[in-house]
């Protein structure tokens, strides 16, 4: 099955709905603020365009989805009444995949106004908002029409699992879902070939797309060099060995199932973007998050809370691909041992993400 056409985070504002369940990404968010701030504040004083365009590629559904547009009207409104300048009409273009829930999105737009309107008053330029679903690997956009690209915690899965890894008798990757410290070097091989493909893809579009002096800021998950990091998918990848050991699920289809997502390091990132040849890096780091204790819970809360935090953030992220694969029948299951299994590795493993954030310009 095609994965635009079932990956998406969890819809709605229930209690498993990527909505609720997002305080993790939104914490990284305001972590990199600081170099989304800066890249549009060199984008706007380079161009002082009257109708700034961005688009935010993954927007994904809930509060998040917002959240970076309030961030670039608040610099671009501070650099205009610096420099006593009229504001600018700001045109926001939200980004995913066709299942995506938009509905939660444009369903808060009215209260976004309200507090824009309140904190900014009548003089503040217009703001629109509108939806554009698709895969980012490949084209959006016509022409060089938008100033800026964002996109956070998306650019890390891939548009297909690899070929190499689905389309042989033997499976590479036995005994896993991802790319782990005991993996074959043919399966590394054939996920970074994915990841190069898919990347470069990306980076031409949006070359075509962006405006002249364009620019783009994106956040996704990274790997360290040693491979030493153990994250989501490694943890999921045990329970489903475990589960696999009780057949609860059969453990031919855990053998060919792979999680179409590559987690690169940062050497691999400049490698493709220079050999890509479409932007030029302003600024490439590596920030490491612990990924239990970056969620928006009490510190003292007993650790078992704590987990049950975790398994439901990684579950509205994770649900809709792992369904489609073992049946909704074992998600809970699934996801009760997953808090049990984190319980038990917190303070043992290095269970920690490696997030790269860039900030590259289009070459001229």
């Amino acid at each position: 099955m095609a994965i635009e056409q079932v990956l998406h985070m969890n819809g709605g504002d229930g209690d498993a709905s990527y909505a609720n369940n997002s305080s993790f990404q939104r914490n990284v968010m305001l972590t990199t603020k600081h170099i989304l701030e800066d890249s549009i504040i060199r984008l706007y004083c380079a161009t002082f365009p009257s109708c700034l365009k961005v688009a935010d590629l993954g927007c994904s559904s809930g509060p998040n989805a917002l959240m970076v547009a309030s961030n670039i009207i608040n610099t671009v409104d501070a650099v205009s009444q610096n420099l006593n300048l009229e504001q600018p009409v700001f045109q926001f273009f939200l980004n995913d995949l066709f299942g995506n829930d938009f509905n939660t999105t444009f369903k808060s737009l009215p209260d976004f106004y309200k507090r824009l309107q309140q904190e900014k008053g009548h003089k503040f330029g217009p703001c629109f908002f509108s939806g554009t679903p698709g895969s980012f690997y490949g084209r959006l956009f016509p022409n060089d029409s938008v100033h800026f690209f964002h996109s956070s915690y998306s650019l890390h899965w891939l548009s297909k699992t690899p070929d190499e890894l689905t389309v042989v008798a033997e499976p590479l990757n036995k005994g896993a879902i991802y790319l782990t410290k005991t993996s074959p070097p043919a399966v590394h091989k054939a996920y970074f070939a994915q990841f190069r493909e898919d990347f470069k893809l990306f980076l031409g579009s949006r070359s075509c797309e962006l405006l002249p002096g364009g620019a783009m800021v994106i956040t996704l998950i990274g790997r360290d060099e040693n491979n030493e990091l153990i994250n989501a998918w490694v943890v999921i990848g045990m329970v489903l060995n475990d589960m696999a050991s009780e057949n609860l699920i059969e453990k031919a289809k855990l053998d060919a199932f792979n999680i179409p997502s590559y987690c690169p390091t940062a050497e691999e990132i400049r490698q493709v973007i220079e050999e890509e040849g479409s932007f030029d890096i302003q600024r490439l780091e590596t920030i490491r998050t612990d990924w239990i204790k970056n969620i928006n819970v009490s510190d003292d809360i007993d650790e078992d809370t704590r987990a049950e935090a975790v398994a439901k953030y990684i579950r509205a992220v994770a649900e809709s691909i792992l369904k489609s694969e073992f049946g909704e029948a074992i998600m809970d299951e699934l996801f009760r041992r997953f808090k049990n299994k984190i319980v038990k590795l917190h303070g043992v493993e290095k269970l920690e993400l490696a997030n790269l954030v860039m900030h590259i310009t289009k070459s001229t």
